[in-house]
């Protein structure tokens, strides 16, 4: 396992799969996502590139896809049934094999931190982290996608000037983000809106968040 420089374990995810997969599921995963899965550094060259962490069902991602035709996405999600669900509404039944990638979208599979070590500085023009797991535990605190040791790798991707949206309907992780933010010199917001602004997506995680009686957040973060 690679590790980050103070010993962290670079891994920010649990279960990657949940219930048995259903027999198109299994073939998504071994048919389609190999030649969806990003591997390179030029992907959709000359278009404003986006990456969305955690996708979850994947209807953030096809919303941004739909609505922003000049922009090129790549799209990360480890959990299999979140990958499944993305791919069942872009993949006909019967074509698992032999449907290629949306010439804009491509799939990362794999920690999103390993994706933004490699990507080329200065490479991102928006980056998307819709309703992460919180890992409330204090122990696993250090899994959260946000975390100070990330904020240079995040600045680095990232282009001067361009966003960073984040969602989170967790108290305890809505104050994490203000705590590991607020003070860095490398991104600044306003305060976070506490209802969903023009322009951004809604998810079903959002809904249930909503319907539970939470608040959700949503802070703009723009690279120094």
């Amino acid at each position: 396992m690679t590790e980050w420089p103070d010993g962290v374990p670079q891994r920010l995810y649990g279960r990657r799969r949940g219930h048995k997969l259903r027999p198109r599921q299994e073939r998504l995963l071994a048919e389609t996502l190999p030649a969806w899965r990003f591997a390179d550094t030029s992907f959709a060259a000359g278009l404003p590139l986006w990456l969305e962490v955690g996708f979850g069902g994947g209807e953030h991602t096809l919303e941004l896809l739909r609505s922003h035709p000049n922009t090129a996405i790549i799209a990360s999600e480890v959990y299999e049934t979140g990958l499944c669900s993305l791919l069942t509404e872009l993949v006909p039944e019967g074509a698992e094999a032999s449907t290629p990638p949306p010439a804009r979208l491509r799939l990362w599979p794999e920690d999103a931190r390993e994706l933004l070590l490699a990507l080329p500085e200065a490479s991102l023009e928006r980056l998307f982290l819709m309703f992460p797991d919180p890992w409330p535990k204090a122990r696993h605190a250090k899994r959260r996608f946000v975390h100070a040791e990330m904020l240079p790798i995040i600045a680095c991707a990232l282009k001067p000037g361009c966003e960073w949206r984040i969602a989170s309907d967790d108290p305890t992780y809505q104050a994490w983000v203000e705590e590991t933010l607020r003070p860095s010199p490398l991104f600044s917001a306003d305060e976070p809106a506490r209802e969903r602004p023009p322009g951004w997506p809604p998810t079903r995680y959002e809904a249930k968040a909503i319907a539970a009686g939470r608040t959700p957040l949503y802070w703009v973060w723009r690279r120094a």
